[in-house]
């Protein structure tokens, strides 16, 4: 069951900011930045390579999310969750285009190149600067 405070989704559905998911495989981390889209404690995400094979070994990853300018933070998310490998393919086209127009691109962007990850939200915090 997921805690995520009103104000939390607030900061998650609003403006399209750019996350940073970390994984860890064989003790190691591994961050990198990521397009996302929250709804009712899930976070979905496309992605590839590393982060999707880490994923595959080890579940547990955490994604941290600001909203800054000039380098200056305006506010910051952390959330904690397990992620889910979702192969069907009709799912992951439908959340590629929702990802892809939540951000303005073409909502067939980037098509078949990632696979659609879930991310079950356990916890969030937040601070407002």
């Amino acid at each position: 069951m997921s805690d995520v405070s009103e104000r939390v989704e607030e900061l998650l559905t609003g403006e399209p900011v750019t996350a940073h998911l970390a994984t860890c495989s064989d003790d190691r981390p591994h961050v990198a930045p990521v397009w996302f889209r929250y709804e009712d404690g899930v976070v979905e995400l496309v992605t590839g390579g590393r982060k999707l094979r880490d994923i595959r070994e080890n579940p547990y990853v955490s994604l941290s999310v600001e909203r800054s300018t000039a380098g200056d933070p305006e506010w910051t998310v952390t959330l904690r969750g397990t992620a889910t490998v979702v192969e069907d393919v009709a799912d992951y086209r439908e959340a590629n285009r929702r990802i892809n127009r939540r951000y303005g691109a073409p909502e067939d962007a980037w098509l078949g190149e990632n696979t659609l990850v879930r991310v079950d939200v356990g916890s969030a915090s937040s601070r407002t600067y």
